[in-house]
């Protein structure tokens, strides 16, 4: 009996180790089956290699390739995904999908963010499964202050953002950002916006971070670390960025959209292409957006030394450049640097745009070019080599989709709102406050004024969803007031007629009459009232982002538009005390305003939460801490009036004043803070050593306050002329009534260079004026001298 039992134990052994070994053999001959492109386990280079030496010619042109309005080829009104449709179009695959979560315009699908999560997981599945390869999209969303899409949560605009001063918080909001866009199933932005804004008659000034290099690299590295997390990889909750324009697209010749510009290559290096340089440099960003412009004659998707030879070979860029919206047949039709969509491809690819945008023009020509052997294959190849790996690093691949279960969690929660809130209470700036007359004493008002064409409505700024939600001043105001006081309103004027569609191309004036009349009314309201606030500045269509000669939004001057200074005269006239609150993207020559307004808030266009900041900073429930991003002009003709100039720039005019209306860096606060006991150690250094500055800055108020400490640097004597003042430090601190903080900044070489005659960065020994105040034009000064030993 023991035998028999023994020789089962061992027969049943035998089957069952054969059975180990023939499924072990399985697995291996499966696991061999498996495309190296598919297995988890490869690298990313190995992945990149296998699938691309798969691919036809067709399959590789096709992930140069993107889909915006051609997508609704293959979506239902509602939004639904049409696979037929889709089986005729995505044949050979897809590099990307543009903006799937899409706004309500030229009669496209406006998706809830339910909806698009579902259509969006459509699209990946019938790739990966019907065809050939099964490779993935890639989906890109707008996201310069919130996704431009139903539903998302409306930051504070770019501009606003910058005037926070607090990378902390601006990496937190663009984290933010980040989780709402991927969970709703994209994986790019294109954003944040690099151009050093330095010409006020721009409409894109509020898309940007103002006009200095360092502030701008500062802010950009915060929200490219928000975007995409610290890895190179990027994982589940995070999406890939854009740097753009590249490059000097923010000074444009004539301050019209996608003008030339003719900068001195010193100026491009030191000023226009640092901010791009710095962040590449030191963040893993993914992409680059060209630019619509011109430098030196040569369009920037046709400039092969700045796309391929500077940007990569010589800063080490190693992710994806994409072509602006429609910017490759703009060779054609705009720069005449090319016959026809074939010239335009070449020229592109060749150097070294790697995906065209957002729908499929030129880059469809590439087969036949590379066919006939106008362009090589090799060079096509680099280009897809890139658009894989970034697919890899997003996961693409081994998770393509998004989850359904936490949208609704996540987009636009609560949060989310509440951080919206903190931003737009960081970045709001006091411009002027004569004899404290703000805060408002709530207990002393028994009637307020809300007067202005800015009053009511919501105003966002550019690339915000449309119908824009939130909270209007007035009714900020409205829900303050409950209990405590009674409001009147009046409009005043008008800046244009009906909704101001950012989207619209024709923009409809008010009829002066008409204006002259709601004047009369606004004064009769106004004297009525123990204070008046009164709401002026810009809405989304008077200045904007000028995409064709039939949508325009630059303007040839800077004052205040329409009626609103003959407004603001009617109301200062009657002897009522004046707020005025300032809506806007960029400088406005607020003159009259500034010397007859005894308080002025720079509200520029804080995000949903608009009316309940506002209202808040007023009565004291916020203490304002921004500073200004920007320098503004008293006129057009001090333009440019950046506060870093060279010392031969400002000579003066003839009976003319060369000082800014408000300089860069400024701001108020309703405390005063005081600083003192200004060192840098040591004094004297050795070429490439480092330095400390110290300063003390107490707050001398009776409130706690923001102060936001301001770093400049000067070097005195140089090879090359060197600008006035450079800001190269700031720190935003927080301190109590009466507590006093050390500040302190580290100054090395990055701080002191500059860019020489020889075409490097070097610093030259000699003295240096070091800076340090509140704002560009008020400072106190250490010398500092570098010696050659």
């Amino acid at each position: 009996m023991k035998n028999t039992i023994s020789w089962k134990n061992k027969f049943l052994t035998s089957r069952m180790l054969i059975l180990i070994v023939i499924l072990f053999a399985v697995a291996c001959n499966s696991d061999k089956q498996l495309p190296d492109y598919k297995n988890s386990e490869k690298s990313v280079d190995a992945r990149v290699a296998d699938l691309l030496g798969r691919m036809t010619l067709e399959e590789k042109v096709a992930q140069t390739l993107s889909i915006w309005k051609g997508k609704n080829e293959f979506m239902t009104p509602e939004g639904d995904f049409l696979e037929e449709k889709a089986q005729e179009i995505l044949k050979n695959g897809i590099g990307h999908i543009a903006r799937p979560g899409e706004v309500n315009v030229e009669g496209k699908p406006n998706l809830s963010p339910l909806k698009q999560v579902k259509f969006a997981n459509a699209i990946q599945k019938h790739l990966i499964e019907k065809t050939r390869l099964g490779i993935p999209a890639i989906f890109h969303e707008e996201a310069l202050h919130g996704q431009q899409a139903p539903g998302a949560t409306s930051f504070p605009q770019a501009i606003a953002l910058s005037g926070t001063w607090d990378t902390e918080l601006i990496t937190e909001v663009f984290s933010s950002i980040a989780k709402e866009i991927r969970v709703r199933g994209s994986h790019q932005v294109l954003t944040p916006v690099l151009d050093v804004a330095r010409d006020p008659r721009w409409g894109r000034i509020e898309e940007t971070y103002g006009e200095d290099p360092y502030l701008i690299s500062q802010i950009a590295k915060a929200s490219v670390l928000g975007f995409q997390g610290e890895s190179e990889v990027i994982d589940s909750n995070h999406v890939a960025a854009t740097l753009k324009h590249f490059v000097a697209h923010g000074q444009p010749e004539n301050g019209t959209n996608c003008g030339p510009a003719n900068y001195s290559e010193d100026y491009l290096t030191e000023v226009l292409m640092k901010p791009f340089e710095d962040v590449i440099k030191q963040t893993n960003v993914w992409s680059i957006m060209v630019s619509y412009n011109e430098i030196a004659g040569i369009p920037l998707n046709a400039n092969k030394y700045l796309l391929t030879d500077l940007l990569r070979d010589q800063w080490g860029f190693k992710g994806v450049v994409v072509s602006d919206y429609e910017s490759i047949q703009q060779l054609e039709m705009l720069h005449h640097v090319s016959n026809n969509k074939e010239e335009s491809a070449k020229l592109a690819i060749e150097a070294g745009v790697d995906i065209e945008l957002p729908d499929m023009y030129c880059y469809p020509e590439l087969v036949e070019l590379v066919r006939s052997g106008k362009v090589s294959e090799k060079t096509l190849d680099r280009s897809v080599e890139r658009i894989l790996r970034m697919k890899f690093m997003l996961g693409l691949f081994d998770d393509p989709f998004a989850g359904i279960g936490n949208v609704q969690e996540v987009v636009h929660s609560q949060k989310h709102q509440d951080l919206a809130y903190k931003t737009g209470s960081k970045a709001i700036t006091l411009l002027k406050n004569e004899e404290n007359l703000l805060p408002l004493n709530e207990n002393k008002i028994k009637t307020l004024g809300i007067i202005g064409p800015n009053a009511k409505g919501i105003h966002l700024g550019g690339y915000s969803n449309e119908p824009r939600e939130g909270i209007d001043i007035y009714t900020g105001i409205e829900e303050f007031a409950k209990g405590k006081f009674q409001i009147k309103y009046a409009e005043g004027c008008r800046i244009t007629e009906g909704y101001a569609s950012w989207f619209a191309n024709d923009v409809v004036y008010p009829d002066p009459k008409e204006e002259d009349k709601r004047i009369i009314e606004a004064v009769k309201v106004a004297k009525q009232c123990d204070v008046v606030i009164l709401c002026v500045g810009e809405n989304e269509q008077i200045t904007r982002e000028a995409w064709s000669v039939y949508h325009l939004g630059d303007r040839d001057e800077l004052n205040l538009f329409g009626k609103q200074d003959a407004l603001a005269k009617a109301i200062v006239e009657t002897g009522v005390p004046v707020v005025v609150v300032l809506t806007h993207g960029k400088p406005i020559a607020i003159n009259y305003i500034a010397k007859n307004v005894p308080a002025i808030i720079d509200a520029w266009y804080l995000g949903e939460k608009t009316g309940k900041v506002v209202a808040d900073a007023l009565f004291g429930k916020i203490n304002p801490g921004g500073k200004l991003p920007i320098t503004y002009p008293r006129s057009v003709g001090q333009i440019p009036v950046y506060y870093s100039h060279k010392p031969s720039a400002r000579r003066g005019y003839l009976n003319g004043d060369i000082t800014p209306l408000f300089s860069f860096g400024f701001g108020l606060s309703y405390t005063t803070f005081e600083y003192s006991n200004l060192k840098i150690t040591p004094d004297s250094n050795i070429l490439g050593k480092k330095a400390i500055l110290r300063v003390d800055v107490k707050n001398k108020g009776k409130i706690k306050g923001d102060e936001i400490v301001q770093l400049y640097i000067h070097d005195k004597i140089a090879t090359r002329t060197r600008p006035v003042k450079e800001l190269k430090g700031f720190e935003r601190i927080t301190l109590k009534a009466g507590e006093t903080k050390t500040v302190e900044f580290e100054i090395g070489f990055e701080d002191l260079k500059l860019y020489n005659q020889y075409k490097k960065w070097v610093v030259e020994p000699g003295e240096f004026d070091i800076m340090v105040g509140s704002s560009s034009d008020n400072l106190d000064t250490v010398l500092y001298t570098i010696i050659d030993k």
